[in-house]
């Protein structure tokens, strides 16, 4: 099967499996989901995520967040970037989403990083992604 967006696919999952409750969920391996996943992680809308070695491919298992009430800590997600739009931002552009209460992943040509972080490094980029 070919995949044309798979950060499209990696949201798409999460959202399934947070509206189904689900505690973790798994995805196919690849570079460029790992570090959203790491992102994702140090900013508090999973618990956590591992690699597992899962023949023919790899696969990312995420483990996702709740609160006590059994409430999603990503309650929003949303590609903004895709395939056939690509949407780009300067340095000066990259504005915070939801006054700082969400995050956007920003594809940089220092890697993967967060709106705050990239603001903070004056380095725009291809908006992949926004959360809240």
């Amino acid at each position: 099967m070919s995949m044309t967006d798979p950060i499209s696919d990696l949201l798409t999952r999460m959202r399934n499996a947070l509206l189904a409750k689900h505690d973790r969920l798994d995805v196919p391996h690849s570079k460029l989901k790992r570090s959203v996943c790491g992102l994702l992680k140090d900013e508090g809308f999973i618990e956590d995520f591992e690699v597992v070695d899962s023949p023919p491919q790899d696969l990312i298992r995420i483990y996702l967040r709740y609160n006590r009430e059994g409430v999603p800590a990503a309650r929003h997600l949303q590609r903004v970037s895709k395939p056939g739009r690509r949407v780009y931002r300067g340095a000066g552009d990259v504005k915070p989403v939801l006054n700082g209460l969400g995050v956007a992943i920003v594809s940089t040509s220092r890697g993967l990083l967060t709106d705050r972080q990239a603001r903070e490094q004056r380095i725009g980029g291809e908006i992949l992604c926004e959360l809240w």
